[in-house]
């Protein structure tokens, strides 16, 4: 099994769980606001004042799939959520060790 975590911008949600909803056997997505900065550190707020920084709000998707859905669900977030602009997000993908659910204890695969 996989995890898959997307940052993407907030703009592009739609235009990707709409593309993510279409992938057959797709077990859920879980979204998130969140706000940071990237390679550019962000911005201060007032040059005068320390520690304070003008975070950009991004979006995070957080999907697990079997290991053969991973390469579809990627690729969806890649082509749907590209801007060509500084700041389009970055995709992790992870192994997962185990899954439970925890209304019925399934575990693996039969949990997701």
């Amino acid at each position: 099994m996989k995890e898959i975590k997307a940052i993407i911008q907030p703009f592009m949600l739609t235009r990707v769980v709409t593309a993510l909803h279409k992938i057959e056997g797709l077990p859920g997505i879980t979204i998130s606001d969140i706000k940071g900065f990237g390679k550019g550190g962000g911005k201060k707020e007032n040059d005068d004042e320390e520690g304070i920084y003008d975070f950009v709000p991004k979006n995070k998707i957080e999907i697990v799939v079997q290991d053969e859905l991973a390469e579809t669900v990627v690729n969806s977030i890649q082509e749907n959520a590209h801007t060509g602009n500084p700041g389009d997000g970055k995709i992790f993908v992870t192994d997962v060790v185990n899954v439970v659910k925890i209304r019925t204890n399934e575990r693996g695969k039969e949990a997701i």
